[in-house]
């Protein structure tokens, strides 16, 4: 039985929480009385609390995001009703900042900010029984030198199947009005020693997957070279990941990505809109010519998988600005391109222009635009049932060849918008659709325009390139009689039907 456990709910099974790991590692004395405990979003709350009071802790500390604010809010009352006696503290982003658009009223405690020495304080005077703060703890930011850091405790389990999260600095230099990070202005960097140092102890842990979460990675040059510098002189497979802004990129940064192998950097390259009037209105710095130089570069020069973002909705951005953003980018890289519909925050300066733009938005995580004055609520349905489709058909790259025929003239947002809607009213959802489903629909589709056999091969290209994969059954009678490895799994299908029937 443990007097504190440390939980959240994570939104996928391979993922672990940094969170949690520092505020155990912060505990001091106490952490012998404490435990970890990670859940995934979509679980059951009452499992989850039931889970949570079979160790009869006095302390449940919760970190609460805007992917499990819902389900944490359920867990509380839950735990309350069940346990009254049971303290509850929430800590994480989804309650640092006001209004809070989930009831936590059944909460005892919240802690708004970085939570590692105030949790521990709390936990103190609470297991001391002489506690006494408000309900509300504002935790100003932690000396990022002082406190313990948290890599030792990933478990083998963790290293062997998760995300390994990773931190090298706090804060963020720019203050583009949508983000969370845009509040703490000041960076803060751990010694670069240290950072290395923990790098390598997780490395000869058995550690190869690595999920950076520093918000601008090449912002400091020194620190970006010397953390490339230390996965280059591996010679086992690894992966890594790094959110980079797309516009500081030097040559010396420049020849250290040309070094890595295929397969193991991944870049997530920050855009959100191409369109310089709409990018200073949300006071968002873009150096176009050069955030286009450096994406033609990583693109073209090095074997990094890329993964840039565009937002829909953004205060002031038509949907043919956006038309526009995307067809561009799309010409600049042919990499993932992640659509993301914008959200209002708690804690940003989003909304100071509600009134302008005429800015509706949904009051339940993840808090996202319903309308503004150029878009309205049926045009802003489409466009994330765009994102939905594009993630689907696009992203996966389980369609890559079968793509282009899509945007052959060039019109990748006119041709996607009007299979999008096709698509919706063709099947009705934009969940739980087989590939199976969708490349029958893309065949559908597209049988208007292309021939029939040179669309089947393409679709066939598309589908023999992953390992695994099997033709899907409408598709078997329509294989070109030249397609010669298909022919050869259908006729090793037929074979094997023709054995069972006999």
């Amino acid at each position: 039985m443990k007097k504190i456990i440390l939980t959240t709910l994570n939104a996928r099974f391979s993922h672990t929480s940094l969170a949690l790991r520092y505020l155990y590692a912060n505990l001091n004395e106490l952490q012998d009385d404490a435990e970890i405990l990670e859940f995934v979003i979509n679980s059951s709350p009452q499992t989850i609390a039931e889970e949570i009071l079979s160790h009869s802790p006095k302390i449940v500390g919760i970190g609460v995001y805007i992917w499990n604010a819902s389900d944490v809010s359920e867990i509380v009352k839950v735990i309350k009703k069940v346990s009254p006696k049971t303290i509850v503290v929430l800590g994480g982003p989804e309650v640092s900042y006001t209004p809070f658009r989930v009831d936590f009223d059944m909460a005892d405690y919240i802690i708004a900010g970085e939570g590692e020495v105030g949790f521990y304080n709390l936990c103190k005077e609470i297991l001391d029984s002489n506690h006494s703060q408000e309900k509300y703890i504002k935790s100003a930011g932690v000396d990022f030198h002082a406190i313990k850091l948290p890599y030792d405790y990933y478990t083998d389990f963790d290293i062997q199947n998760r995300h390994i999260y990773v931190e090298s600095s706090r804060g963020c230099p720019f203050e583009c009005e949508f983000c969370l990070s845009s509040i703490d202005l000041k960076m803060r960097y751990l010694p670069l020693e240290v950072i290395l140092c923990e790098l390598e102890n997780l490395w000869g842990r058995g550690a190869r997957n690595f999920k950076f979460i520093d918000r601008t990675f090449n912002v400091k040059i020194s620190y970006a070279k010397a953390i490339l510098e230390f996965f280059l002189s591996k010679d086992e497979e690894y992966f890594i990941h790094f959110e980079v802004i797309p516009d500081n990129f030097p040559d010396e940064l420049k020849l250290m990505l040309k070094r890595f192998p295929p397969h193991c950097l991944q870049l997530e390259v920050g855009i959100q809109t191409l369109n310089l009037e709409i990018a200073k209105n949300i006071k968002r710095n873009l150096k176009l010519e050069k955030i286009k130089e450096n994406l033609r570069f990583l693109e073209n020069e090095t074997k990094a998988h890329l993964h840039v973002d565009l937002i829909i909705g953004l205060p002031g951005e038509s949907i043919e600005s956006f038309a526009s953003n995307l067809d561009e980018l799309y010409s600049l890289t042919k990499c993932e391109i992640q659509l993301g519909i914008l959200k209002k925050l708690s804690g940003t300066t989003i909304n100071r222009h509600d009134i302008e733009y005429g800015m509706v938005y949904s009051d339940t995580p993840p808090y996202d635009i319903l309308k503004n004055d150029l878009i309205d609520f049926a045009l802003m349905q489409d466009m994330k049932r765009f994102a939905r489709f594009w993630d689907i058909v696009y992203n996966s790259g389980n369609f890559q060849k079968t793509t282009k025929l899509l945007f052959k003239d060039g019109k990748v947002f006119e041709n996607f918008y009007d299979f999008s809607k096709w698509l919706y009213g063709r099947s009705e959802s934009t969940y739980k659709i087989s590939l199976d489903r969708i490349a029958e629909y893309l065949y559908e589709y597209l049988s208007k325009t292309y021939d029939k056999d040179m669309l089947a091969t393409t679709l066939l290209d598309d589908i023999m390139s992953i390992g695994g994969r099997k033709i899907p059954p409408f598709l078997k009678h329509l294989i070109p009689t030249s397609y010669d490895v298909a022919q050869k799994e259908v006729s090793k299908a037929n074979k094997r039907q023709q054995i069972r029937d006999n």
